[in-house]
Parts: structure tokens; C-alpha cells; sequence
């Protein structure tokens, strides 16, 4: 069976048999309903949900419209300070707004929790991005996490 692309609208032609097929290769956006495309979005980390939310507008529109798949992804964030989450959320911000909003804060209290920064004798050994306003729940977790170390 041979294969050849067409110049128009992303169809490819193959011959099988000696006779052409044309079968169009259409976007699954554009066939399936919105739900099922947030479904297959969601199974995506978020570096790729990210970068597939700059593929096309069509795409950019379904994963930004989405606050399902933008929750899916801030509540798995293990790092993230609740009461933060739970303020952002009664402001009416979106996941994805939250997400952004408290991703940092996620990242410095994750190192902190894993003992990355347990040597540091003064604040000038402190790597630059390390810190950053954190609430009070989290700031005892860290402590107690030190303790234990």
C-alpha cells in the first residue's frame, strides 16, 4: 500500500490495490464533542496540557475554557497551600489562575518539606527563589518536618 500526502487541508491519499482513497485526517476536536476532548486533555501532564494549549486556537480555546481540567491539575500539586487554594477560590479566580498563582509557592514548600534547605546557617545560604510568603499551616509543616530530621 503506498501513501501520499495532498497538498490541501491535510488529506492523504493511499493506494491500495492500484485504486486512490481519500481519507481526511480532521482534527478529533472538531469531530467529537467538547467533553470527550476535555477527557482526552486531562490525561495529559501539565507541561504537555500547556504546550497543547498553544497548538491551535480550537485547542486553546477547549483547554483554557476548561476549569475542570486546570483543577484536576492545581489540586494534585502536592505542595500547595490550602488556605491559599480555598481564598483564590472564594475571590471567584479560576484553577488555572489559582494554579499559576500558587505553583511557586508549591515548588519553595515542596524543597522545604524535602530538606533541601535543612543546612542553611543564615539567610544570605539561602538560594534565591527559596522563599516566598507562605501561610502559617505551611510554614509549621516545614517545622515540624525539620524537627523530625
Amino acid at each position: 500500500m503506498q501513501q501520499h500526502v495532498c497538498k490541501r487541508k491535510s488529506d492523504v491519499c493511499v493506494f491500495s490495490e492500484g485504486r486512490p482513497a481519500l481519507i481526511s485526517q480532521q482534527d478529533f476536536t472538531e469531530t467529537l464533542p467538547t467533553e470527550m476532548s476535555v477527557r482526552i486533555f486531562s490525561e495529559l501532564d501539565l507541561r504537555s496540557l500547556c504546550s497543547a494549549s498553544l497548538t491551535c486556537k480550537q485547542w486553546n480555546d477547549i483547554i483554557e475554557g476548561s476549569d475542570y481540567l486546570w483543577r484536576s491539575h492545581c489540586l494534585t500539586v502536592l505542595a500547595v497551600c490550602r488556605r491559599d487554594v480555598d481564598g483564590d477560590r472564594q475571590d471567584g479566580l479560576t484553577w488555572k489562575v489559582t494554579l499559576v498563582h500558587n505553583y511557586r509557592k508549591g515548588c519553595v514548600k515542596r524543597r522545604w518539606l524535602k530538606g533541601r534547605y535543612s543546612n542553611i546557617r543564615s539567610a544570605d545560604d539561602l538560594p534565591p527563589n527559596s522563599m516566598c510568603p507562605l501561610d502559617v499551616e505551611t510554614w509549621g509543616e516545614i517545622l515540624e518536618a525539620e524537627l523530625e530530621r
